[in-house]
């Protein structure tokens, strides 16, 4: 697959087909979770993938594509239309993943899996936000201690860890979801 990200991000359309082909159904399971009509549905799928081809040239090759099509896919959706939110799906989708309507996150998840969809959300924040976290999370320094590193106000560290816990909140379960669709 390393390959093929190297060749797709150098234009190679054979590369591009490839990891359509890998990827299409997890960003087609995803969208139904949100997006009730089919053909929203494709139309979605479709823009997720002609925006990976746009955006090419920021694909990190050393990592796989979920976090980033998980973003893609999670902004177009939002943008498209929040009400259209499909419960049974979601409700099914949960069901499949947990075995049963009392899902519960936890149970499905070991720490060791926690922990990476954690580093993949990490990886996703602004740099400023990603080093205060850091440096406060994995690192265990105080906030005075990240303010002087930073060369910020203690009151900057804040903020930074602040919107970096937020998203990690908001978009856990979202991306959770998204990588145990098969």
């Amino acid at each position: 697959m390393h390959d093929d990200l190297i060749k797709f991000k150098n234009g190679d359309e054979k590369a591009f087909e490839k990891i359509y082909l890998q990827y299409w159904n997890k960003v087609f399971q995803f969208t139904r979770l949100y997006i009730s009509d089919v053909n929203e549905q494709e139309e979605i799928v479709q823009q997720v993938f002609v925006r990976l081809w746009e955006k090419r040239a920021m694909v990190d090759e050393s990592r796989d594509l979920d976090g980033f099509l998980f973003i893609v896919t999670r902004n177009m959706i939002f943008n498209r239309s929040r009400r259209s939110f499909n419960e049974k799906a979601y409700k099914d989708a949960m069901e499949a993943i947990g075995g049963g309507s009392s899902y519960d996150m936890e149970e499905h998840l070991d720490a060791s899996d926690l922990q990476k969809y954690i580093d993949k959300l990490i990886s996703l924040l602004p740099a400023r936000q990603k080093e205060a976290f850091i440096l406060s999370r994995k690192g265990g320094f105080s906030t005075k201690e990240i303010a002087r590193k930073m060369d910020i106000s203690e009151k900057g560290v804040e903020r930074h860890i602040y919107l970096a816990l937020k998203f990690i909140k908001a978009n856990l379960p979202l991306l959770i979801i998204f990588l145990t669709i098969k």
